[in-house]
């Protein structure tokens, strides 16, 4: 039977949930010692679902032989507003003291395991000082993106003055704690072509999305398809580390699908959707119900539209394979990076050691001009210059050359000719939504699908997120964006999840970005489409330096190289609402805003 389209036969509802050992007792125990009940809703009925029930042992860790308890400092070591490293001699963890109160938590962000000591601690939380990840203190759970997993907590006590810290040896040494979830109790009730939440997309999206509909209680059928041949993986590090295999930059792993009932349709492609029915058409011809659809499905990149454009070697990176194949032909030979884009500029710092020349083609004057300003564009530009990076700007491509079907040459609007064993192309993207035309989603002229705060559709039940939509940002005073950040793709899946429960949820967090080259990071928070001044404190050409992006009195924007964690206590600012004004920042004295001041 088809699950939700048709009246099921009464069943004895029972939900599994799997959740290791040793997060139990503080995942499942309310406050009063009770199991704490699931709930969520379904066509606007609320159920709730009992975790079964465990007595309360006094102690909370499965395996005693698991636990380290140690002193870790004297009660007046910390101040309030401080964190601090600690060695429990199996591993290390973040003491932390906020209003007068103790907490430990994991001390590496489980996204890319920075430091999070060197992070910014604000009302509650305290923030990656890398990516702009976001973890409670009080429970460790993530609250803002990337990454999927939370933070370990670990007890805190305080005798005779000193503080101790009880924590599990395994828990210390992961240094990450994957949410409790729901599993699926009535796949038995759907047939193949129906399911209750369809996700169209495998990206950041489309998994935060399933994930949190699981940790929220959800135990229907949840389905994800994907046109790649691969189960969710970090896009990000397919310019930034070229040579990854498929398996080394998995979201998750295989079994965490399987453990969690989270179906994966792989090359699969939606051909249309009919709204009326809530019917997906694939291309292929099969047809899938759906009870709530999240469409997820990111962009296309743009192709050379020059003559040649079908030689071969002449890449867009969208896949591990594109990515690899590239790193494989460019290794001692001649590179054409077309296009000085986050993913031109990336995949240049990565194949300047690698190749025997480097030639990178833009229409701009300098790289990154719209988005980072003219000064630091050309700081940028000088960098890469010195690492043998050679840039041809204010042309473009006019004709691919080929010996026998191979790229030869590329030849320029200027009439310069560049040798070329491989040409990558990254002259931007359109988003992935032709196949909507038709369906009475709306669409605005450029093709983004428009959504409000809930990342709800114009159709009720149709949700969408990532870097396909436009949405209202709180930060720029709900002025519809497009914001096409791993980190906002993140936060779009969790809203829409929760929405489809039914939480009443809105978005309300600060884009926060980061690109990586010859080893040094910029870190970007805010949005600074439209900015009118950059003010920029420190050295450019020592690329050392914050700049400040402003648009008439007010700062909408900040990046940074070497200034950490400038950008991360920035958004702190903008996520609690306060204005940062121009002259705050001109004077160079930023003791107020890193927290040093007054």
């Amino acid at each position: 039977m088809g699950g939700c389209f048709s009246k099921p036969k009464p069943v004895e509802v029972k939900i599994e949930v799997v959740i290791p050992e040793k997060e139990r007792s503080k995942e499942e125990m309310s406050p009063n010692g009770k199991a704490s009940p699931l709930i969520y809703k379904v066509n606007g009925t609320a159920r709730h679902y009992h975790l079964e029930e465990h007595p309360i042992a006094s102690n909370p860790y499965h395996n005693p032989k698991d636990v380290v308890e140690a002193s870790v400092c004297h009660v007046k070591d910390l101040e309030n507003g401080q964190m601090r490293e600690v060695d429990l001699g199996c591993g290390k963890a973040l003491l932390i003291k906020e209003s007068g109160e103790f907490h430990a938590v994991g001390h590496k962000c489980p996204h890319y395991g920075a430091p999070l000591v060197k992070g910014v601690l604000s009302k509650g939380r305290v923030r990656c000082p890398w990516h702009g990840a976001c973890f409670n203190i009080g429970t460790g759970d993530i609250e803002d993106f990337p990454g999927l997993d939370s933070l370990p907590r670990f007890q805190v006590k305080i005798e005779k003055d000193k503080v101790y810290i009880r924590a599990s040896k395994q828990a210390l040494q992961t240094q990450r704690r994957t949410k409790m979830m729901a599993k699926c109790i009535s796949l038995s009730n759907y047939n193949l072509s129906s399911t209750n939440v369809l996700i169209i997309g495998a990206g950041a999206a489309g998994l935060v999305c399933a994930e949190t509909l699981r940790q929220e209680g959800f135990s229907d059928r949840i389905v994800m398809c994907t046109m790649d041949r691969h189960l969710p993986y970090d896009r990000p590090k397919l310019s930034k580390s070229m040579d990854s295999h498929p398996e080394q930059i998995a979201l998750r792993p295989k079994d965490f699908f399987r453990t969690y009932d989270i179906e994966v349709l792989t090359e699969m492609q939606v051909a249309a959707v009919d709204i009326k029915n809530k019917i997906a058409v694939f291309k292929d011809g099969f047809k899938m119900e759906y009870n709530k659809l999240l469409i997820a499905t990111g962009n296309t990149p743009k192709a050379l539209s020059c003559k040649g454009k079908e030689v071969e070697n002449v890449f867009n990176i969208r896949t591990p394979e594109d990515a690899n194949r590239v790193v494989k032909l460019a290794t001692s030979k001649n590179v054409v990076i077309v296009g000085a884009s986050f993913l031109g500029m990336e995949v240049a710092a990565y194949l300047a050691e690698r190749a025997h020349s480097v030639s990178l083609v833009e229409l701009e004057e300098v790289p990154f001009k719209k988005f980072f300003g003219e000064r630091v564009g050309r700081a940028v530009m000088k960098m890469f210059e010195s690492n043998r990076v050679k840039f041809y700007m204010q042309t473009e491509v006019s004709e691919l050359r080929e010996q026998e079907g191979k790229l030869k040459e590329v030849v320029l609007k200027s009439g310069k000719v560049l040798r070329a064993d491989v040409c990558v192309v990254g002259v931007g993207a359109v988003p992935a939504t032709g196949f909507l035309k038709q369906s009475g989603i709306n669409i605005d002229s450029k093709g983004f699908i428009v959504v409000n705060k809930m990342m709800q559709t114009n159709i009720p039940g149709v949700f969408a997120a990532g870097d396909a939509v436009t949405f209202p940002l709180a930060l720029r005073n709900n002025k519809k964006v497009n914001v096409p950040h791993w980190q906002m793709a993140h936060m779009h899946g969790r809203i829409a999840a929760l929405n489809m429960l039914a939480h009443g949820m809105e978005i309300s967090t600060v884009p926060y970005l980061w690109t990586a080259m010859f080893g040094k990071s910029i870190r970007y928070a805010g949005h600074g489409e439209g900015f009118d001044d950059v003010v920029i404190q420190g050295d450019l050409d020592e690329l050392k330096f914050v700049a400040f992006y402003t648009k008439s009195d007010e700062v909408v924007a900040v990046a940074s190289m070497n200034y950490d964690p400038i950008v991360s206590k920035v958004a702190e600012v903008l996520a609690a609402g306060r204005t940062i004004r121009k002259r705050d920042v001109e004077t160079g004295d930023m003791s107020w805003l890193t927290g040093k001041g007054s």
